[in-house]
């Protein structure tokens, strides 16, 4: 799991959407998720057929519910999956210490929007119809 975190937290921090920081009253935990595949079907020990997601991998994912609890909502409806897309929006920089994750190596936070927060789905959202509308 370690290898997990280490291997985003660096290409993140490579490409500069996130950053050290040494201090933060916005600290939230990272958590290792697993990546869910396809649906496959397994045999129990009754030699009963049951189907079982199969897990791909394993993903990083910051636990915002803190901070997320204390977010004003902006009940902007969003269908659109943005994750890479989410990277595209900067952050204010008097926010971007809201964003502070901590893992085994440092303290970071992030530029660009991340994705588990309350807002991002309507943010991007926002985004894309400015971009695609009259």
């Amino acid at each position: 799991m370690r290898e997990v975190v280490k291997k985003e937290v660096l290409k993140l921090l490579h490409v500069g959407i996130i950053y050290v920081v040494p201090h933060s009253e916005w600290v939230s935990p990272v958590q290792v998720v697993p990546k869910k595949g396809g649906i496959t079907i397994v045999q129990n020990e009754r030699n009963e057929l049951i189907p079982q997601r199969t897990v791909t991998g394993w993903r990083m994912c910051i636990d915002y519910r803190k901070l997320n609890k204390a977010t004003k909502k902006d009940h902007f409806f969003c269908f659109l999956d943005g994750y890479s897309g989410y990277h595209q929006i900067p952050i204010h920089p008097d926010d971007q210490s809201k964003t502070t994750f901590t893992c085994p190596y440092r303290t970071y936070a992030y530029r660009r929007m991340s994705f588990g927060l309350y807002n991002a789905s309507a943010s991007f959202q926002r985004c894309m119809m400015s971009i695609f509308s009259d």
